[in-house]
């Protein structure tokens, strides 16, 4: 299909190729791409790849007039079997680039990849990179990519950098992360440092606010609020409770999101008892007006009742869900509690994990899913 459209469409000057939900993409069936899939006309591409090497295909010449590339990766594989291509990128004015999973190789192949649009003037990058010893501050954004762009007039990122922790001293804080970006010239700056001991695994996400990122990973207590509109799907992860008050936050801040994803084992502090909620209903309740898919396999019973009870959550009908059995069994009270039903009853598919000798009230307690 790809090596046809500019055959067809020999005067393209716009193309959109790929779905408008941010998981989906529409394959390009290709490694190594015909000389058919090239235009003379086309200006602005918004594309979804599979590969990075595709980026460098489509960087490689085919598309003299391009000036506008917007580009979502959904691999996070690197490959070091790449094309050899060093010549400029002249006519490249403006260069978004994303990625929702972790990559490493962020010097040797996307620096130098940055290094060859000399004309860019916008640039956006949404990257979550592992990094050697030091996190991804205004020093190395400065030193790394501005520098090397004469011509940059407008840059907007969302960078998260993972270090792995190994006795490190004197590790930044967030106070520090922040110093860096004082009197900024781009954009408004967000930032916050978290260190997870368990895994000994450090964070530091640095972004411009407002966001257009479609999602927000790895979210945890530190997190700073804002309104992020265009934000479909979050993850929240912490090795610290997350308590009622948490998930007020974050269902303001993210009012579209239509997916959440939640690893927690640690229990709930301060949990409100159902009675108070009950008193003080309207304020308390957490609202997902756009919630389709919710996993909430790795975690505490406690935030299975988050979400379950009717009196501290509301989502609409026909949510997918992902759930260990034993604990769903557990929070449910062997699928007879009241408070856990309504909510229940909107779920029109379960994905169990775990035990699979299940109870014969699961079906009843479910009625609308089917149950994988």
């Amino acid at each position: 299909m790809c090596n046809c459209i500019f055959s067809i469409f020999n005067k393209l000057t716009h193309l959109r190729f790929s779905e408008s939900s941010y998981e989906n993409y529409v394959p390009l069936l290709f490694d190594f791409p015909s000389r058919r899939f090239s235009s003379s006309s086309l200006l602005v591409l918004n594309i979804k790849i599979q590969h990075f090497s595709q980026l460098l295909y489509v960087l490689d010449g085919r598309f003299s007039q391009l000036h506008t590339l917007i580009v979502d990766l959904i691999n996070n594989v690197l490959s070091t079997d790449l094309i050899e291509n060093k010549e400029k990128i002249s006519n490249l004015k403006c260069f978004v680039l994303s990625c929702a999973w972790e990559i490493s190789r962020y010097k040797d192949l996307l620096l130098p990849l940055i290094y060859r649009m000399s004309n860019i003037e916008k640039l956006s990058l949404y990257l979550t990179i592992y990094i050697n010893d030091k996190f991804i501050d205004r020093n190395d954004l400065k030193k790394n990519i501005i520098n090397h762009l004469p011509q940059l007039s407008m840059f907007t990122f969302d960078i998260r950098s993972l270090m792995f922790i190994n006795n490190q001293m004197n590790l930044p804080s967030k106070k520090d992360i922040e110093e860096t970006f004082r009197d900024f010239r781009y954009t408004k700056i967000i930032s916050y440092v978290d260190y997870f001991l368990e895994k000994k695994m450090g964070q530091c996400h640095v972004f411009s606010y407002p966001s257009e990122m479609p999602y927000y990973q790895n979210i945890t207590n530190n997190f700073p609020g804002g309104l992020y509109e265009y934000v479909r799907f979050i993850s929240l992860y912490d090795e610290y409770p997350f308590e009622h008050e948490f998930f007020i936050k974050i269902s303001q801040s993210f009012p579209f999101m239509e997916k959440l994803s939640l690893i927690n084992y640690q229990s709930q502090k301060h949990k409100q008892s159902y009675e108070l909620i009950n008193d003080n209903y309207n304020s308390t309740i957490v609202k997902y007006n756009y919630l389709i898919t919710l996993d909430i396999e790795k975690v505490h019973d406690d935030y299975i009742e988050e979400f379950l009870f009717n009196t501290k959550t509301y989502f609409h009908d026909n949510i997918l869900i992902y759930i260990n059995y034993k604990s769903l069994e557990r929070v449910t009270h062997n699928f007879t509690r009241d408070v856990t039903r309504i909510n229940c009853a909107k779920i029109n598919k379960i994905f169990l994990f775990g035990e699979k000798n299940h109870s014969n009230s699961l079906q009843d307690y479910f009625p609308c899913a089917t149950i994988y």
